[in-house]
């Protein structure tokens, strides 16, 4: 039985459960599912978000390597985010609830360019905690001992 290939994009500082829902969300959009993920390039992230991730994007890739629940890992393109996602050709593209760049006419643009593909927005999954910015946020965060009320 063929493989449906999926892909799904992200940062993925660090996996968490988050990370592993969407993984769950992507593979369950298909009966045969063959998932790519795509890790966001340094440069982006730091554009996009602000900051430079906690981990580059090679540590990145190796962690989400790791996942029993990935097929295939791929470094996102530096400038044409569109080249790296038609040489994967995705039938279906699995977008995390928050993804908001690049998505704006992404169906349209990949057909221009030949690709006929499928975009379902995935749901969050306890993003109050699982949001890896939140997660930062407190490690960082100091405790209060017993004595401080």
């Amino acid at each position: 039985m063929k493989k449906t290939r999926i892909m799904a994009f992200g940062t993925f500082d660090g996996l968490h459960k988050g990370h592993l829902d969407l993984f769950k969300q992507s593979r369950a959009l298909a009966l045969n599912p063959y998932l790519i993920v795509s890790i966001a390039r340094d440069s982006n992230v730091e554009r996009i978000k602000g900051e430079k991730p906690l981990f580059n994007e090679d540590t990145r890739m190796k962690i989400v390597k790791k996942s029993s629940l990935v097929d295939k890992v791929v470094l996102g393109a530096k400038k044409d985010y569109l080249s790296h996602i038609v040489k994967e050709k995705p039938a279906i593209i699995a977008l995390g609830y928050d993804q908001k760049y690049y998505v704006a006419n992404l169906k349209n643009n990949l057909l221009v360019l030949g690709l006929k593909v499928k975009i379902y927005r995935l749901k969050s999954f306890k993003a109050y905690i699982y949001k890896n910015r939140l997660i930062k946020l407190k490690k960082l965060k100091p405790r209060r001992s017993k004595s401080q009320g």
